[in-house]
């Protein structure tokens, strides 16, 4: 039987696509290595923000990364897989409900931040993000009500 031209297609970019991108989920915070190449010299510029869209797929995958600067929101959109994108860091996950976080683009102040995965219902476990914690927290006993009066 012969192949389809899709499947050839994607039997020859199989072996472009990056292997070493960690799991980064919308709403996450990650620093993203980026090569700039200026005449001879070649410099890693970090670009660090909130992972806010993901879309396409295999070597067309795209990321859109969003941060604040000086009161101004600027986004950055990387290809997944280029060669100039040196490394990806997970700094922190973000707990979201939707698959795109456009909505971000219009809240102010602390309305724009997301709350941390580890507080939230669910734990990514066993992934760990560049501050080196697999995403789980050691959870304190409660505190004893042992010394309190209670009523009046």
């Amino acid at each position: 039987m012969s192949k389809s031209t899709v499947e050839i297609l994607e039997s020859i970019n199989q072996s472009i696509l990056k292997t070493d991108i960690p799991r980064m989920d919308i709403g996450d915070t990650v620093n993203v290595h980026f090569r700039i190449i200026e005449g001879e010299k070649e410099r890693v510029q970090v670009f660090q923000g909130v992972l806010i869209s993901r879309s396409g797929r295999g070597i067309n995958e795209m990321a859109i990364v969003r941060r604040i600067v000086d009161n101004m929101g600027v986004e950055r959109i990387f290809p997944v897989h280029s060669p100039k994108v040196a490394l990806y860091e997970v700094v922190r996950r973000g707990d979201a409900r939707r698959a795109k976080l456009y909505f971000l683009r219009e809240r102010d102040g602390k309305s724009r931040r997301l709350r941390d995965r580890r507080r939230g219902l669910k734990a990514v476990t066993g992934v760990p993000t560049s501050g080196g914690s697999t995403g789980m927290v050691p959870v304190a006993p409660p505190p004893s009500s042992q010394g309190k009066k209670k009523g009046k």
